[in-house]
């Protein structure tokens, strides 16, 4: 499966060109088993007639007609500088979650494996988060009820990945064949781009997160602003009675306050906390890459003390 996904981006994923297709398989006691996968086949704007769910069931019908694991378990995606915390990502995952409850996804990091190392996560939904998407309130009071915030929206699945002995002698034949030339570029220091391109993604969304606390902050301002209109207009209304009542006339009707000062609209709060995930992501990235980049010269020092 981890080969398959690899070869699916190299085939079809071109810069932050986004990959995704389907994950199959079975639980087994308390473990979920990934044994195969499928693509999404890329269409254009021209395939208008093109049906995904048609698609996956035809493909899962062919598989099962060939006695090979057809269950669906969830979905795998590649990611584009860790840019994955994303709407599109949180809404497919509530659906795969709500109707298949033991599904994945699988977030393959193309990136980060061109260093050296094999990036490739599992997270679900939360039960907190679950909720809260099944009620479709994304209000700020119903996230704070909830108490759910950028840290508890997924959680990690740990992964163990077992390769049949034909992978394992492919794999070994392969490392054989690559030239000593490329193993050593995995000590070289990683380029500057992508240092540089993880900071402008996360000064764009740290951009993002600031023009939503602007239009967080004009709500509150609004709300402020009605409850003293509302305040204002319920004491005159109770001068006006209190004058009424000297002349010996009866009181004004009672009025629904709220039918006429409406409350403002808050804004949806689940963006927001995207938003923070994604820094906090971004952050990680960064963290990460210097901690490479310095491990990286320690060994390039331990390689030059010993050919010296």
């Amino acid at each position: 499966v981890v080969l398959k996904i690899i070869k699916h981006y190299q085939e079809e994923g071109q810069g932050n060109e986004v990959v995704q297709g389907v994950l199959l398989g079975l639980v087994v006691d308390d473990r979920l088993e990934i044994t195969n996968c499928f693509p999404f086949p890329q269409h254009t704007e021209d395939d208008a007639d093109f049906d995904e769910v048609q698609y996956q069931m035809e493909m899962m019908r062919s598989l099962r007609h060939v006695n090979i694991d057809h269950l669906h378990v969830g979905w795998y995606q590649s990611t584009y500088y860790g840019s994955f915390v994303t709407r599109a990502l949180l809404d497919s995952q509530f659906s795969y979650q709500h109707a298949i409850e033991e599904s994945v996804v699988l977030i393959y990091d193309p990136i980060k494996t061109a260093q050296g190392s094999l990036s490739l996560k599992a997270y679900r939904l939360t039960p907190k988060l679950m909720e809260v998407c099944r009620e479709k309130d994304f209000s700020p009071e119903a996230l704070k009820k909830a108490n759910i915030a950028y840290e508890n929206m997924f959680e990690e699945v740990p992964i163990v990945i077992k390769n049949s002995y034909l992978i394992n002698v492919m794999l070994w034949e392969l490392e054989k064949k690559s030239a000593v030339a490329d193993r050593h570029e995995l000590l070289s220091l990683a380029s500057s781009n992508h240092l540089g391109k993880s900071l402008q993604l996360l000064m764009d969304r740290v951009d993002e997160m600031s023009q939503d606390i602007v239009k967080y902050n004009t709500y509150l301002r609004n709300v402020s602003k009605q409850q003293q209109q509302k305040h204002q207009y319920q004491q005159r209304r109770q001068q006006e009675n209190i004058q009424r009542q000297s002349r010996g006339e009866p009181p004004l009707p009672e009025e629904d306050i709220n039918k006429l000062f409406k409350p403002p609209q808050p804004p949806p709060r689940m963006e927001s906390l995207l938003i923070a995930g994604q820094i906090n992501t971004y952050c990680q990235n960064i963290k990460e890459f210097n901690a490479q980049n310095l491990g990286k010269l320690f060994m390039a020092q331990a390689l030059q003390d010993y050919n010296n």
